[in-house]
């Protein structure tokens, strides 16, 4: 019997509250790893209208005006409008800044007598597919797409009524866990008052919808746009953001596990980012060399110490060779070890903005390495498939 199901993922614009606060909280973290890349920062960010602010735990050799790069980031968003109720130049700032923890930095820290350990608990996961080119999870994949055509279209020009903030959400049928077609899609984009809601649903469906899905387009997909009528009220006005309250849509959308902690706002020696970075590349690297369709890898720590308590590899039955096989390939060739991750990864450089929307995985940017297979086929001459 053919196993069928519909499985829904989404994403949402750079303009999102919650979007907004991470790429602040990133923003910050990239200007300290600029000036001093062993910088230790861990800074959430909180939005609502007409406001900003910055709480969290820093310790670094550097300084700058964090005010100027906060409005500096929230006007690139496209918050420099005061119809907005929330833009770059009268929003109101307050910052709280500490330094991190003796107590946690003297297990982190490496000497000449210690390896750097992890900077917390807890449980990562990574996950890869190959029912798309990037190894990713088709819904999420396309979500993203969607929202970032969204922001594309408003910064061109191009559809000049779209305002900073918006949503997407993709629902595609699955058989015996393939993607088969599209089965829903849901956008909900802010807008000038100015237009009606069927001109939107019109030109969102032709500019937006329709350029991202090319040959998965059918005519039969049920299309939402702004279901409620209106989206006028948006942004932090609309809603209060925080860092971190996105972390299904900045990993796999639902389809692989998550531990629960957050990503931005973290420099890399917070194994909550760094390890499931190194997730994902590990799962990846198994896809790519064809060890399994599908892959997850489970890693946990505790603080303070280098290496993982456990590791798991889970392959959903589509593995090529045994899991346990897989497991030795992964313990004899990546190094899960904080400070391995790190410079694996080339994790102390400022290059986490940029992963701050549109997802932290699936996505061909120089930078991001964990997005690399160069260990592809080293796997699959190993295991001799």
């Amino acid at each position: 019997m053919v196993k069928r199901y519909l499985f829904t993922s989404e994403s949402v614009t750079e303009g999102h509250p919650d979007k907004v606060c991470d790429q602040v909280s990133d923003a910050i973290l990239d200007e300290f790893l600029r000036g001093d890349p062993d910088s230790r920062v861990a800074v959430e960010t909180i939005t609502t209208t007409d406001f900003v602010g910055i709480v969290g735990e820093v310790t670094s050799k550097v300084s700058f005006d964090i005010e100027q790069l906060i409005r500096k980031t929230i006007a690139g968003i496209g918050y420099n409008d005061p119809n907005l109720k929330f833009d770059s130049d009268s929003c109101d700032i307050m910052i709280k800044l500490d330094t991190q923890s003796a107590d946690i930095s003297q297990g982190v820290t490496a000497n000449e007598n210690k390896e750097q350990g992890a900077g917390d608990q807890g449980m990562m996961f990574g996950y890869a597919t190959n029912e798309t080119e990037e190894l990713m999870p088709l819904p999420i994949l396309l979500a993203h797409k969607l929202t970032k055509k969204l922001a594309d279209v408003r910064k061109s020009g191009e559809l000049s009524w779209v305002r900073p903030d918006g949503k997407s959400q993709v629902s595609v049928r699955y058989e015996d866990d393939k993607p088969k077609q599209l089965e829903a899609i849901v956008i909900s984009t802010q807008h000038s008052p100015d237009i009606s809601h069927e001109e939107i649903t019109k030109q969102i469906t032709e500019h937006v919808i329709k350029p991202i899905c090319g040959k998965l387009w059918n005519d039969d997909i049920k299309i939402h746009v702004n279901p409620t009528g209106k989206f006028e009220i948006g942004g932090p006005h609309g809603d209060a953001g925080l860092t971190g309250r996105k972390i299904i849509v900045d990993t796999y959308g639902g389809m692989g596990k998550h531990g629960g902690g957050a990503l931005s706002g973290k420099d890399p020696s917070k194994v909550d980012r760094s390890a499931c970075y190194m997730c994902r590349y590990v799962a990846k690297n198994i896809v790519a060399a064809g060890l399994a369709d599908r892959c997850e890898i489970h890693v946990a720590y505790a603080i303070g110490v280098a290496k993982p308590v456990s590791l798991m590899v889970d392959t959903f039955g589509t593995n090529k060779i045994s899991e346990n096989e897989i497991e030795n390939l992964v313990n004899k060739h990546f190094d899960m070890r904080p400070g391995a991750i790190i410079k694996q990864l080339d994790l102390k450089k400022p290059i986490y903005q940029k992963t701050a929307a549109y997802g932290h995985f699936g996505r061909n940017e120089p930078e991001f390495r964990w997005e690399n297979t160069d260990k592809a086929d080293l796997l699959r001459k190993e295991s001799g498939i």
